[in-house]
């Protein structure tokens, strides 16, 4: 029937018009990153569908989409670097929305900026990013402690108003420098480097 139907059927047109669907359909869906062959033995859907999970639990902790997507498939790679044009490949999305995801990213101290050897810009995530991004958030809070105090002058010591921000000031103070605290002590005892983890016989 998708070649003529019984009265206009002819096995020449409908032989060709069947290698043209195959063309078209092998174009629309190329092997992807996930079918490739994984180094140490990994099974490669199991390696997608954790590549899935960590996107999903990175978007529930309040990163957009294409961000936790890039972060998700960072921390997957051995390396954990990839440049631009990797990211778009392994994601099928375009390079436009990586450097839109790395910029946010970068903001937050969650990717890091490098040149490899052919001065190719690479995205990197390393031990150091969780350290670093904790501590940025931690002294975010500071611009709210400064303005909440400032409020308590304005609205009154004493008056419920002023009460509540110099609560809230207080809170924070205590948690950010607790915060600052346990980062710096866990980076130095964390800081001592795993063994590596074995070659790839392939």
């Amino acid at each position: 029937m998708r070649n003529g139907g019984p009265t206009a059927y002819r096995a020449d047109l409908a032989h060709r018009a069947t290698e043209r669907r195959t063309r078209r359909s092998g174009k629309a869906a190329p092997r992807g990153p996930q079918d490739a062959p994984q180094p140490y033995g990994r099974d490669a859907e199991a390696v997608r569908e954790f590549e899935e999970r960590l996107t999903t639990i990175l978007m529930v902790s309040g990163l957009p989409k294409m961000m936790a997507r890039v972060m998700a498939c960072l921390y997957v790679t051995d390396s954990g670097s990839l440049t631009a044009s990797e990211l778009a490949q392994r994601l099928k999305v375009s390079p436009a929305s990586v450097s839109k995801a790395i910029t946010f990213l970068d903001n937050l101290d969650l990717v890091r900026r490098e040149r490899d050897e052919r001065r190719r810009e690479r995205y990197v995530v390393d031990d150091d990013l969780w350290y670093q991004a904790m501590i940025s958030s931690a002294r975010s809070n500071d611009e709210f402690v400064s303005a909440a105090r400032e409020g308590v002058t304005v609205l009154g010591p004493g008056t419920p108003a002023a009460t509540r921000l110099e609560n809230a000031a207080r809170f924070l103070d205590y948690v950010t420098e607790s915060l600052i605290r346990a980062a710096e002590k866990s980076r130095a005892i964390l800081s001592s480097k795993p063994a590596p983890a074995p070659t790839d016989p392939e």
